[in-house]
């Protein structure tokens, strides 16, 4: 029995474009807008409002729990007289100051923790001793140091923001992975260059988080101080602003006032922070 074998004819098959069904399904628009997280969060805080309302309505007591409407009515008033802003001003100017002269210690201090024992040892000692003392325990002696005035603010502050940032930025830094540093030592790169080049951007995460706690920090003892710090000074920010309406009974002002301490911390942590990490650890692919 033969087996006979032949050649198969080759052959081409043309596919035509698939054109009957879309290539994107298009999604609802009620589950696109809920994509959207501006939206959600606008959702939540819209609910709070009215559950506000609510509660103040039954409450029916404006001395106690003024109402969301009357809220906003004395912050739309504050704002369009000047004054809500004059005392934000003066506020912002303040904290900007002292959490700016917090950063480049933080900085200053976990440079030389990295770089040498002694720098290291400091770091530890120095945490573990003012990290758990509140800011605002600090206000007596320094008013007594440095008197009424901005500088006596600046000084809680600097402690408010001073040592998250470290914490933060340390442990950062220790979980930089030691091929990095090896490859920043190949380049040449010791003590402040390796810290800006190889160090910095590799602990990034770690350090926009230590920047986030310190601001928040910050912009809590502010406030706090300035309630103290107001009632001596009779000149103050948006602390002194609350005090000073708390005492006349003006309920709505007091919180009108805490409003804007939220609305800033908003709109710092969603526009400022969002920013930075979307331009940084988000485009580099450290953070999802």
């Amino acid at each position: 029995m033969s087996h006979s074998s032949s050649v198969r004819e080759e052959f081409e098959t043309v596919l035509e474009p698939l054109t009957a069904v879309p290539a994107e399904r298009e999604l609802p628009l009620g589950t696109r807008l809920w994509q959207q997280g501006w939206l959600r969060k606008s959702l939540i805080l819209i609910v709070l409002a009215i559950i506000w309302e609510v509660v103040a309505r039954i409450q029916n007591n404006d001395l106690m729990l003024p109402s969301f409407l009357q809220t906003a009515q004395a912050l739309f008033d504050g704002l369009l007289s000047g004054e809500l802003l004059a005392k934000v001003w003066i506020s912002l100017v303040v904290l900007i100051k002292g959490y700016l002269i917090g950063i480049v210690l933080a900085f200053a201090l976990t440079t030389l923790a990295v770089s040498t024992q002694l720098g290291r040892d400091l770091l530890s000692t120095m945490t573990s001793m003012f990290n758990p003392l509140p800011a605002i325990a600090l206000l007596p002696l320094a008013l007594l140091w440095f008197g009424l005035g901005q500088n006596s603010l600046i000084f809680v502050l600097v402690h408010s923001v001073l040592w998250a940032l470290a914490l933060n930025t340390y442990a950062g830094f220790l979980g930089v992975s030691e091929t990095l540093r090896m490859a920043g030592r190949n380049y040449g790169l010791k003590g402040l260059r390796l810290v800006l080049f190889i160090l910095i951007p590799a602990a990034l995460p770690s350090i926009l988080a230590g920047l986030k706690i310190g601001w928040a920090f910050a912009w809590r003892t502010l406030i706090a101080a300035e309630l103290v710090f107001g009632a001596t000074s009779g000149k103050g920010g948006l602390g002194w602003y609350i005090f000073q309406n708390r005492n006349e009974l003006y309920t709505d002002k007091v919180f009108a006032g805490l409003a804007v301490v939220i609305l800033i911390g908003l709109l710092v942590e969603n526009l400022v922070f969002a920013t930075l990490e979307r331009v940084t650890v988000k485009r580099w692919g450290m953070q999802r």
